[in-house]
This record gives C-alpha cells, structure tokens and sequence, in this order.
C-alpha cells in the first residue's frame, strides 16, 4: 500500500470546484511543510547522473484550470522528466494518429509487471502493452510521423514544449549518462522487432526515448504540462490548444489505469488521480476540469516513485476534493434543480 499519512486531513467531496486562489497557496504551503522533512526513500543510482541529486530538494507545484500558479519549495529546480515524457508523447501519438491505432499496434491493458519487463512481452504475443511501460513508450515514440530522426526528435521536443509553455531542453549530460547505460531498453527494442512491433529502427527508437526522457524541467513545469490535460488539451497559461480534448481524455484514461505501472490500483484506491511518476523525482497527478498538482522530490520508495510526491499529491487530492471518486450526496436544492448539477 501507498504510504499516504493523512491523519486529520478532511475529506473533501470532489464535486465541488476548487477553492479561491488563497486558499489553494495555503494548501500547497502547507504540503510542502508537512512533508519537507520526511527522510525515507533512496535516490534512484541505476543511472548513475542521477545518484547526484540532492535528497533535500522538494518542489510543490498546482496549476489550476484557469492558469493559476501556486506553488512551495524547489519548483524552480530543474530535472529530468524521465519516465513522465511517456503521458506526453503518447497524446502527441494520439493525436496524429488516431485513438485506434495506438490501441491496435501498443494497446492499452496494465501488464502487472515491471515497467522494464520483458517477460510482460513475451507472455502478450510481442504487445508492449501500454504506453507507459519502456518497450511500450519505445513503440509509441517509433509509431510518430516523420521523414527522419532528426524531425521526428523535434516533434517530441516542440509537443512537450508546448504542454509546458516554454521551450524545454536537452539535459546533454542526463542524456550521456543514460545512453551508456540502456542496454535493457535496446533489448526490449530488438524483441519488438523480432514480433514486427517496431515502425523504425530499434537503434533509432531507443536513441529517440532516451532524449525524451532526458528533457530538463521543473516541479512547475509538470504542473502547466498535467493542467493543460485537465483543461482539455488547452494550455491553461499560454492558451495554446495542444492536443484535442478526445486526446486528453483518451491520455487520462491510461494514465489511470498503467501510469504508475503494478501500483497503479493501489495509486487510484488511495490518491484517486491519473498520474504519472519518473525515476528522477517528479510526479504529475490531474484533475480532470481542476488542474494538476506537480510535484520533485529525489528520494523514491521501493516501486520508484518519490516518497515525499506521494505524499503530498495524496494530500492535496484529499483537502482540495480532487480525488475522482470523492463524492458527496445531493442536497435539497440539487435535487429540486436537476440542471444546476449539470452546469
């Protein structure tokens, strides 16, 4: 089970909409405080740049659906997106492909194993799956349109970028790091191959997944990216529609059930909230029609994903109703007006 320590937080019916701005600062403030000086978990060394981040840091970041920022802590400290790029380049393949095709070439079941499984694919006939595992993010980053690596890598940077509202960059160093150390991920490439699971190169495809990954951005950032989900495909701050709100949903509803891989029930029963966490530290987790609560914090429990993220999102998803599932009985006057349910 996930550790959620939510002893004396509320239940708040997500019904409802989100409190005023005030309100929201003094949640996301006192996330932060409430867990900035957990200590457990360890920082994730299988790539070894990462063993070099600093175990302290701890970011808090919402962005609400109207574009509001509130945030705490390191929200500003950039990192890896790592795994989290995976959410992200699936709706870019989505929405240039059609909600069909990725069901029939990755598919969209949880696998109950690892996220690096090979195993996973061997038992599914040559399927990856789903897009949030490793050999099912490869598929679905070969699976882009492009003439060429070259297009299809910026296509991957200017769609993230987009989610984020800003530029996003190439960490060069992560990115070494990682290159050196991906054997598994070229094997998972080879056997997709092997099954005619691959729409380009298995070299090519693994190159490609490890830059996503090794894009740098922020607590902040993650919170834009998640909103812009929550609103529809639309980027709350910048305006800009991204992805169309079929590719939204469609994102949503496999970030439920896959985002955070063998867990990711035990993540809905407890958090209640599609979500998706990396290696480095980062978790985003979205309220559909709300907002996203993005969080960075190094030191992961033993399923990878970050102790002090965990937390606070399953705090933030209590005190401020955004749990899926929380909901509250109609009172008198809903009930004598059904139609002011539904605006």
């Amino acid at each position: 089970m996930f550790e959620t320590d939510l002893t004396g937080v509320p239940q708040t019916s997500a019904t409802g909409g989100v409190p005023d701005a005030e309100r929201m600062d003094d949640l996301v403030a006192h996330a932060h405080a409430r867990y900035a000086d957990l200590d457990e978990g360890e920082v994730a060394d299988y790539i070894p740049i990462l063993a070099e981040a600093d175990r302290s840091w701890f970011g808090v970041a919402l962005t609400d659906a109207r574009g509001g920022s509130h945030v705490a802590g390191d929200v500003d400290v950039a990192f890896s997106i790592q795994s989290i790029s995976k959410a992200f380049v699936f709706a870019l393949a989505c929405e240039a492909l059609g909600h069909e095709a990725i069901h029939d070439v990755v598919g969209v079941n949880n696998t109950g194993l690892a996220f690096n499984s090979v195993v996973a694919v061997e038992l599914n006939d040559g399927s990856p799956m789903n897009s949030m595992v490793n050999a099912g993010a490869i598929a679905t980053t070969a699976l882009l349109p492009a003439a060429h690596a070259d297009e299809r890598w910026q296509r991957i940077r200017d769609g993230l970028s987009r989610f984020a509202g800003r530029p996003l960059a190439l960490d060069g160093e992560v990115y070494r790091s990682e290159s050196f150390t991906n054997h598994r991920n070229q094997a998972l490439a080879r056997l997709l191959q092997s099954y005619d699971r691959l729409a380009i190169d298995p070299v090519e495809a693994v190159d490609l997944y490890t830059r996503q990954c090794s894009l740098s951005v922020t607590a902040r950032d993650l919170a834009v990216m998640g909103a812009t989900l929550a609103h529809g495909g639309v980027n709350p701050v910048t305006g800009d529609r991204v992805v169309s709100a079929d590719t939204a949903r469609d994102t949503l509803s496999l970030l439920a059930s896959c985002g955070m891989y063998e867990r990711s029930g035990e993540w809905l029963f407890e958090i209640g909230l599609p979500a998706k966490s990396g290696v480095a530290g980062g978790i985003v987790a979205i309220a559909p029609g709300k907002g996203a609560v993005g969080t960075f914090s190094p030191p992961l429990d033993p399923a990878g994903n970050s102790v002090r993220g965990q937390r606070a999102c399953a705090y933030l998803s209590r005190a401020l109703g955004l749990n899926l599932f929380a909901s509250a009985p109609l009172t008198s006057s809903d009930a004598a007006s059904p139609e002011g349910v539904l605006s």
